[in-house]
């Protein structure tokens, strides 16, 4: 059977997460090309078969598609201009593993609803941002994964007592981002007729502030970042709804690469890796690392 993370779980350890950063966009590498997280440079790696991994060869660096206005899973600080978060250590981890320094990682942020045109035209190489696995999406890019596994929750003012789970959404104007999961679910189950969408989680966020908005729905690890910045303001529910495992999406007929990227992945779970890059961000506040979820080959 099946072992996967338990989102009621993974809930509890993500609603006293507690972190706060900038967003912004860019280019960022480590000085000098040290080891992000300690994670060692591998040398001459090859990935016999995989024309992706050759055109990071060709031009010496890997395109890494990222969101950044998700704080501890993918941020960028508008004042540094440094990229962190859980996400942005995987790509970092399994950019080393295929021979990558820090400096030779292009960001690129993509939003939500042009994610797989992105990775279908080879403009990023690899796709590391809060992105779930589903069949629909198989059908046109690839996914090494799953890493992490969230669920659906609800972000609402923090003196909202009217919303206290989807069943309680009827009436309310509800937002996610365009081409998300949590966006496709709440149509899918009928939960409200007022949905609206933006290109980003944060703008979202904004309207919802402004009173725009009743809820922002979307997973519970993205909610409970915006809800650390502004406790006072915002709160999330804590009703998980949903599975959501994120993955690494690639291009769909690239099996190589993706074979090697999970065999990395696995690799940072057995060694260690996978926990201390999760304590590095999300589990900043002191929360204990979940199990990580078992990687899906296909």
């Amino acid at each position: 059977m099946r072992r996967v993370v338990s989102v009621r779980t993974l809930g509890v350890l993500l609603a006293v997460v507690a972190l706060a950063f900038g967003a912004a966009c860019g280019r960022e590498g480590s000085p000098g090309g040290q080891p992000v997280a300690g994670v060692p440079i591998a040398q001459n790696v090859q990935v016999p078969g995989s024309p992706t991994f050759a055109a990071m060869q060709q031009r010496g660096r890997v395109v890494l598609g990222v969101k950044n206005d998700q704080p501890g899973l993918g941020i960028q600080d508008p004042t540094t201009g440094q990229y962190t978060g859980f996400d942005i250590e995987i790509g970092r981890m399994v950019a080393a593993g295929l021979g990558f320094s820090p400096e030779q990682i292009e960001y690129r942020v993509i939003p939500s609803a042009a994610r797989e045109d992105a990775i279908s035209r080879g403009d990023v190489d690899l796709y590391v941002g809060t992105y779930t696995i589903n069949d629909s999406r198989k059908q046109r890019v690839g996914f090494a994964g799953p890493y992490f596994v969230a669920g659906q929750d609800l972000l609402v003012r923090a003196d909202d007592t009217t919303i206290t789970g989807p069943q309680t959404l009827q009436g309310k104007r509800v937002c996610s981002a365009t081409g998300s999961t949590p966006i496709q679910r709440v149509r899918q189950q009928n939960l409200t007729q007022n949905v609206v969408e933006f290109q980003n989680y944060s703008q979202c966020v904004d309207a919802l502030r402004g009173g725009q908005v009743d809820a922002v729905t979307t997973d519970n690890a993205i909610l409970q970042g915006y809800a650390a910045q502004t406790p006072d303001q915002l709160k999330v529910v804590g009703v998980v709804f949903s599975e959501e495992p994120y993955g690494i999406g690639m291009n769909r007929d690239d099996v190589a690469l993706r074979n090697k990227v999970n065999d990395l992945v696995q690799a940072s779970e057995n060694d260690g890796t996978w926990t201390r890059l999760y304590n590095e961000t999300l589990g900043r506040s002191g929360t204990p690392a979940p199990q990580p979820p078992p990687i899906e080959r296909y």
